[in-house]
């Protein structure tokens, strides 16, 4: 139900304006608020009569707008949306949905209301690389809105925004990471994992860290896709495996590719005990996690799982094996990222490669 009121307000220099309020209520529910001001009284009664009219007939139709706190609740709430949302992308909404830029309508966002969230965040420790993720995470939600939900969304001021925030420091993209494990930490991380490994597992399926860690240099896989391997997808003529799902920014699903199993990876591969339909039935966390921990005892610093996969890349660079061969293992579409991100050669072992 459609109605409006009548405001008279105060200028300056002492004359009067009329502001006319239209409101439409759903079940005693506001769900859509609008305002025009006139300089005579009559004219903003004629105004509201009319759109009140209007709305009540449905001839011009009304903006569906919501706060940003629910439509990051219909994100949520929405299964096939939120099923295909990764873990990162997942906490940064939930996240948002408590900040204060959450009480804005979804059709109301400016740049203004952007930056002050970039500030308040940047004040609590978030670094510009974490709050890009709070304005790239806002933004696919609020993309979906009208789409998905039939609500007005501002999406276009991201547009704005984004140049301005990143001109004013306050949202950049992550620094390139170039560690690598020394030789002398990995010859200690496999001890610890050794003795991790031969630990009474207390109920718990004993995990080959040894194996696991080794296979994941070789191949450069990620931990998600080594324990997702299934035996039914290894080719034992060509020592080759189907890796499913590989990670893709262009396509999340389906993206499968036949990756080679160089070296040991092949035989620490077929000597896994076949107990299930995957190689290593594992849960990719608690090989993390025990990863971590054996880390940590030991004293290394800012050393990620992660970076075994950049560690296998730049072996295989140092063994003489091309970019596109390199390609093949480690998945890449775009050899320009290959070459940036997972490429941090030893200036040593040039000398090895001039001397054979």
């Amino acid at each position: 139900m459609a109605s409006f009121t009548i405001e008279k307000r105060t200028k300056a220099n002492g004359d009067f304006s009329y502001r006319c309020k239209i409101v439409v209520k759903q079940k005693n529910v506001i769900i859509h608020r609008e305002s025009k001001t006139f300089r005579k009284k009559e004219l903003a009664r004629t105004y509201g009569r009319r759109r009140v009219q209007e709305i009540e007939n449905d001839e011009i139709g009304i903006k569906k707008t919501i706060p940003l706190s629910t439509l990051l609740d219909l994100y949520f709430e929405d299964v096939h949306l939120w099923e295909k949302t990764g873990r990162t992308k997942q906490y940064v909404i939930k996240m948002l949905r408590d900040c204060d830029i959450a009480k804005i309508q979804s059709n109301k966002l400016k740049t203004s209301d952007l930056i002050t969230h970039c500030k308040i965040r940047q004040l609590a420790g978030a670094k510009p690389a974490t709050v890009y993720h709070d304005i790239c995470y806002l933004r696919a939600v609020m993309k979906k809105a009208y789409p998905v939900f039939d609500i007005e969304a501002n999406c276009s001021v991201f547009d704005e925004a984004i140049p301005t925030l990143i001109d004013m420091g306050l949202i950049g993209k992550s620094d390139r990471r170039t560690r690598r494990p020394t030789q002398l930490e990995l010859d200690k991380l496999k001890v610890g994992l050794e003795i991790r490994e031969k630990q009474k597992p207390n109920g718990h399926v004993r995990i080959p860290y040894l194996d696991i860690l080794d296979f994941s240099i070789l191949t450069c896989m990620r931990i998600g896709e080594v324990c997702k391997l299934r035996w039914d997808d290894l080719n034992l003529k060509h020592k080759t495996i189907i890796v499913r799902d590989r990670k893709d920014p262009r396509k999340k699903e389906g993206n499968h590719m036949i990756a080679p199993l160089l070296g040991e990876s092949f035989s620490i591969a077929t000597k896994q005990p076949k107990t299930s339909e995957l190689i290593f039935p594992y849960n990719s966390r608690s090989v993390t996690a025990g990863f971590q921990r054996v880390r940590n005892d030991l004293g290394i610093e800012d050393l990620r799982y992660h970076d075994l996969r950049r560690e296998g890349a730049s072996r295989l660079f140092e063994q003489g094996y091309s970019i596109e061969e390199v390609a093949q293992v480690t998945g890449h579409r775009n050899l320009n990222i290959l070459w940036q991100v997972y490429t941090q050669l030893f200036p040593h072992k040039l000398h090895e490669k001039f001397n054979t």
